[in-house]
Order: C-alpha cells, then structure tokens, then sequence
C-alpha cells in the first residue's frame, strides 16, 4: 500500500510538473508573438525593451534562438551595432542547430556594415555567398558584397557582383534595388563634417555652399543616437574626389573621400 502511495504520488507531480511546463510554455509563445507583432510594427526600441524582459525571464528550452535573432534585429534597426552583433554570435555559437543560423550570420555582418568595418562585413558576405547551406540569403549576399566593395573604393568588383546578382537572380528583389545608395552608377563624395546635431550639420552646409561648393547631409546612426554626415559632391572618379579633398582640407576643412 506504502508503495502505491509512493507511486502515486510520483505520477501527480509529473501531471503537475508537465501541466506548469505547458502553461510556460504557451505563455512564451503568446509574449513571443506579441514581440514580433511590436518588431513588425517598426516600434524596436518597445521590441528590445520586451524582448530583453522575455530574455530574463526564460531560458534557451523555449526555442529562446527566435527571440535572440527578434531581438538582434531590433537592435540593428535601433542603431545599436554592437549588441545587435554580440547577440548574433551567440545564436552562432551556442544555437548550432538553429534554422535561424544564416540570418545571424547575415545580421552579424550588417552589423559590421554599419559600424564601418567594411572588410570584415565582406568576409562574412562573402563566406555566407559561398555557403550552400544558406542559399536563401545566396542574393542578398552578393547585393551587400557590391555595397562593400563600393566603400572600399572597389568600382569594378561592387559591379561584377551586381552582374552575378542579376544573371544568377534575375527575378530576385535585390536585382532591381536600382534607386538604392548603391545603383549601378557609383560617384565618390568628401566627407567635411560629422555631427550629432543636425543644425550644425545645416550650419556646414550652408558655409561650404556659400563658398561655392555642392553640399549635402546624409542622416545614419551611431551607437543608437542619429548622426548626420555633411558631404560634397557626387564625382565619378575617384581622382577627382581627391582633388576636390586637397582644395577643402587647403581651407582648414576635416576631408575624407566617400566610399
């Protein structure tokens, strides 16, 4: 009887041990929908907020990889390169078997994009292009290889690899991204100014225009905060950007020449 009881008692708590999993889990589900809803919605400041709290909360039993790439993305959007990268290669490294690997390895090298470390962007581009097991990304890869090739100062690579992106993919999206920063007809600017103020950008602007020289603002971001670059002209040799810097740095102006 002591023994039936004891049995007894065993099957109750696995009853209410699988009963309190079930419920977890379903709560989970329904906070995890409800932070792609938010992301969806392009609110990823609200998104990081939740997701960071769901984080807290559970642990990687709850297929916890979808709301690491959820909430790497919203850091990407925010502007927070950094943690957006710290939270891909943790998909990378500790989610082996994730279906959400590729796109990790993708938002690792977005990130690295963004933060300006072209070479490193490229590499990642460019092992995940090469990767049979991320074929899907196989066209956004090449698109964002010709971007980096682009900042490099590598016109004729940036294009090949739009050539490759148009004959392997001739219906994909990205093949006719033609109204992108990246078209296929690639200028070169001088960058004479950065601010965190964009009145102070307009400042800059207004004085080179003044003195005769093209000016524009281009709006990115930086470590979560707006940046606003201020810019001359849209040449097409890289010759004569350089040219363009020596006669701004001559007037005491801070020059680099873009991409």
């Amino acid at each position: 009887m002591l023994i039936k009881n004891r049995v007894f008692g065993h099957w109750v708590l696995f009853v209410i041990c699988c009963l309190v999993l079930g419920i977890l889990a379903e709560a989970y589900a329904m906070d995890l929908d409800h932070l792609k809803a938010v992301f969806i919605g392009g609110d990823y400041k609200t998104a990081i907020i939740e997701g960071e709290k769901i984080l807290a909360e559970t642990d990687k039993n709850y297929d916890a990889d979808e709301l690491y790439y959820i909430l790497g993305l919203s850091y990407l959007k925010d502007g927070n390169y950094l943690r957006a990268s710290d939270i891909f290669e943790i998909i990378i490294n500790e989610f082996k078997n994730s279906r959400y690997t590729p796109e990790a390895r993708l938002g690792l090298a977005d990130s690295y994009f963004f933060r300006g470390d072209f070479q490193k962007a490229k590499k990642g581009y460019l092992d995940l292009s090469l990767d049979k097991g991320a074929s899907r990304l196989k066209a956004c890869a090449y698109y964002r290889l010709s971007e980096c090739e682009a900042k490099l100062g590598n016109t004729d690579s940036a294009k090949d690899y739009l050539a490759k992106l148009k004959q392997e993919f001739p219906l994909n999206m990205e093949a006719g991204l033609e109204t992108c920063s990246l078209a296929p007809d690639f200028f070169y600017s001088v960058q004479v100014g950065s601010f965190l103020s964009k009145t102070n950008a307009e400042n800059l602007a207004r004085q080179l225009e003044r003195k005769g020289y093209s000016a524009y603002i281009e709006e990115g971001a930086s470590q979560g905060s707006a940046i606003y670059r201020v810019r001359s002209g849209k040449l097409a040799t890289r010759q004569e950007a350089v040219k363009l810097e020596s006669q701004l740095s001559s007037e005491g102006y801070p020059t680099k020449v873009c991409p």
